[in-house]
């Protein structure tokens, strides 16, 4: 009689637990394809002989799917729920991935690019969805740590691409490689995933835009995505041209600003709980600025390396907690306030490019600087930040 009340238990507690991993293994995957993806674009580029100046147009195909998203996004939400959304977006988003790698011209490149930008939007707000849930049903803030997650799953992805690279594999071997065992990965986290409402009412819009308080947040997802996407972009390029770095130091600036955002956020869940996330996000946007402006005036690349480190802290909070906030209440707020947010990861690196091609790289990074000054003005203004 012991045994058979004893087996149950354990059973559940071994499913409590899964369920408890489900959800940041679901955040690291994504980093993890986003990162792969971005660490192989140069010899995508390199495959279909394309010009920098195409090449910037193909990365703009990325963001436009993300903003045009919203209403397949709403569309799955409503009728899936965020558990099902993240299977189905998560097998799409390794399939459009395998195409990318296999893309012979640059029209079916951009075509893929596209496709991605609109899978891996599906399967952001679906993951934001499911841990604003969770957060809720808890009580307990999650999100920076997921996030940070999500983060070091870029930092590997990208890692692998190098070295894949090095190793002179094609893209499309190494995203095949990839897309099987991820998508098995992908269905054990979903099989253990905690279930959801399903027919959460959305509005049936193409393109929608936060209103009301909401407009705030969206404002802060859009500056805060211009600033990441912008260093991203253009900090390497930055060291390069302004301190003649070599091709070996030029990424650290990345690299620097991904391990301390990574860091940052997995201590920003119990900062929140102590300080509030309106206090973190404005204070940590104006340590951005300072570091952005350090890099600026700084005398040598690695003396610039600390000004990204210290932008990376500042800025690794801005995401996390504006989509835990939207994501309260409710996906058709999350999906709204994403979409603003992945359109400025459209519009910002083209921006910085045509500073810095008129005034000059320091002034673009400088600009970045001012734009973290902008986000700490919006997130003292924004009531939804707790």
């Amino acid at each position: 009689m012991h045994t058979s009340v004893s087996a149950p238990r354990r059973s559940s507690f071994v499913l409590v637990q899964a369920q408890q991993y489900s959800l940041p293994l679901v955040f690291a995957l994504f980093g993890l394809i986003m990162g792969s993806w971005a660490g192989r674009i140069p010899a995508l580029a390199a495959g279909v002989n394309v010009s920098h100046a195409a090449l910037s147009m193909v990365l703009v195909c990325g963001g436009l799917g993300a903003v045009l998203s919203y209403p397949v996004s709403s569309f799955m939400m409503k009728r899936f729920g965020a558990r099902k959304t993240i299977l189905l977006a998560g097998l799409a988003l390794l399939s459009v991935l395998v195409s990318i790698g296999m893309a012979p011209t640059v029209p079916r490149l951009m075509m893929s690019v596209l496709m991605l930008g609109v899978t891996a939007s599906i399967f952001d707000v679906a993951m934001n969805s499911a841990a604003a849930r969770r957060e809720k049903v808890s009580g307990k803030s999650e999100m920076s740590r997921l996030h940070g997650l999500c983060c070091a799953g870029g930092l590997v992805g990208a890692t692998l691409g190098s070295l894949m690279a090095s190793l002179k594999i094609a893209p499309a071997t190494h995203f095949l490689m990839l897309a099987g065992p991820l998508a098995v990965v992908l269905w054990m986290a979903y099989s253990v995933l905690e279930a959801d409402e399903v027919g959460v009412q959305v509005e049936k819009k193409s393109f929608a835009l936060p209103r009301g308080p909401l407009v705030l947040l969206g404002l802060l997802g859009f500056f805060g995505s211009m600033a990441e996407g912008s260093i991203a972009d253009w900090s390497g390029m930055f060291l390069k041209e302004h301190f003649g770095a070599s091709d070996g130091l030029a990424p650290l600036s990345l690299s620097a600003f991904s391990v301390m955002m990574l860091i940052s956020r997995m201590f920003g869940d119990k900062l929140k709980e102590r300080h509030g996330a309106k206090r973190l996000v404005s204070t940590g946007a104006m340590i951005a600025a300072a570091g952005l402006f350090f890099a600026v005036l700084a005398p040598n690349a690695y003396v610039a390396l600390i000004g990204f480190a210290v932008a990376g802290v500042g800025l690794a909070l801005v995401f996390p907690f504006v989509f835990s906030a939207a994501g309260a209440q409710g996906p058709a707020a999350l999906a709204a306030v994403a979409s603003m947010a992945y359109s400025g990861s459209l519009m910002g690196p083209p921006a910085i490019g045509a500073v810095a091609h008129f005034i000059g790289m320091q002034a673009a990074i400088a600009y970045i600087g001012a734009l973290s000054i902008v986000i700490a003005m919006v997130a003292c203004r924004t009531r939804m930040l707790k």
